[in-house]
């Protein structure tokens, strides 16, 4: 640029001419830099898909024998999804299998005729879908999630507060000297655009009461950062970021494990390994839009204990997984990694530099309005 200038200096026309042509090319460069985000997430280019149509999304959902165990294997199970306006099996042997529409309630995979590759679905008395007949066998709609959380709240409402006794008497693992000293930062005090509905400081979570003092969300100091750079790389899409958890006292850690089935434990950090959110370095989050305000819907429910948590999930919406897809590209574009059973749940990528924390709430606010000694 430097040669260009100068051989144009002693002609003002060309001098312009060169600047002008320099700025465009700068312009130009930004505005590709820009557009080429990792080539796995969602771009400019593909855009936001269509909504599936109702009558077609209340079809969606996990299908399998009532006698099926908890979440069976995907041998087990018959999930259908939506791509591009219609409809799809996957499972029972079947992968992406797109189907065709015969009637209302009456599809058939695609390419194929009789009865043997049909589905018929049914519907409740709210027009919900509530089984599928496919080769002869009646599957009805699962809501597994909610067939572990009614048994854990069960478990729980017999004697809540022993649940919470044993968990504060008890002891998180011994580990080495961390190699960074706790400095936990408030979310709430680092972008006014991050939202928050901290689920376990109400009653609205699958334990079923409150486990925090008051609704806060903490973050080591970097991964906040970090977290402030992801809202504004979504804000220009039109996207922000709502949190539901960050940091957590190990005691509470403790209760989940506890209170959960073993078959749901995959859905639980351990206590005697401690959890990334014991160490202020994970956190739980979903979008929202910016312009009305409201969260998007995503493949499955927060804390939802169901295949549809999996982050590779193949089931829901097509507009669903691109929003999925989208929060995940801008979160490990800024050193988050998403946890493969959780598409909500984000792991900060220095989680291994600090201990696990112990402290409730009230005792952090306490030590940050200490004075210093």
């Amino acid at each position: 640029m430097f040669s260009l200038l100068t051989r144009t200096a002693n002609n003002p026309a060309k001098t312009w001419a060169a600047l002008l042509f320099l700025s465009v090319a700068v312009l130009i460069a930004a505005i590709d830099a820009r557009a080429d985000p990792s080539p796995d997430s969602p771009t400019e280019r593909e855009s936001l898909p269509n909504d599936a149509p109702r009558d077609l999304k209340r079809l969606l959902g996990e299908y399998s024998s009532a006698d099926t165990g908890n979440y069976g294997s995907q041998d087990t199970r018959l999930t259908i999804g939506e791509a591009g306006g219609n409809l799809f099996a996957d499972g029972l042997g079947m992968h992406g299998v797109p189907l065709r529409r015969l009637s209302a309630m009456q599809f058939v995979i695609v390419g194929t005729h009789g009865p043997a590759t049909r589905l018929d679905f049914e519907l409740d008395q709210g027009q919900r879908a509530s089984a599928v007949t496919f080769r002869g066998a009646r599957l009805p709609l699962r809501d597994i999630s909610r067939e572990v959380i009614e048994t854990i709240r069960g478990g729980v409402n017999a004697d809540p507060q022993r649940l919470r006794n044993a968990a504060l008497a008890a002891k998180p693992p011994i580990e080495p000297a961390p190699k960074r000293e706790f400095d936990l930062v408030n979310l709430a005090a680092v972008d006014p655009n991050i939202k928050f509905d901290i689920r376990y400081a109400s009653s609205n979570n699958f334990i079923g009461f409150p486990l925090y003092e008051w609704p806060a969300a903490y973050l080591q100091r970097p991964a906040a950062e970090a977290l402030v750079r992801v809202q504004r790389a979504l804000a220009w899409r039109g996207y922000g970021l709502l949190v539901y958890d960050g940091y957590r006292p190990w005691f509470v850690t403790k209760m989940f494990w506890d209170a959960t089935p073993e078959s749901a434990h995959l859905f639980v950090a351990d206590p005697s390994k401690g959890s990334r959110h014991n160490r202020g370095c994970a956190v739980d989050l979903t979008l929202y839009e910016l312009k009305s305000g409201q969260a998007v819907q995503m493949t499955g429910r927060y804390d939802e204990m169901s295949p549809r948590s999996y982050a590779d999930y193949v089931g829901g919406t097509s507009r669903q997984r691109w929003l999925r897809d989208l929060l995940r590209s801008e979160m490990q574009a800024q050193g988050f990694i998403v946890y493969p059973e959780e598409w909500w749940h984000f792991d900060y990528k220095d989680w291994g530099d600090y201990a696990i924390g112990t402290a409730t709430f009230s005792q952090l606010d306490a030590a940050q309005h200490s004075p210093s000694p």
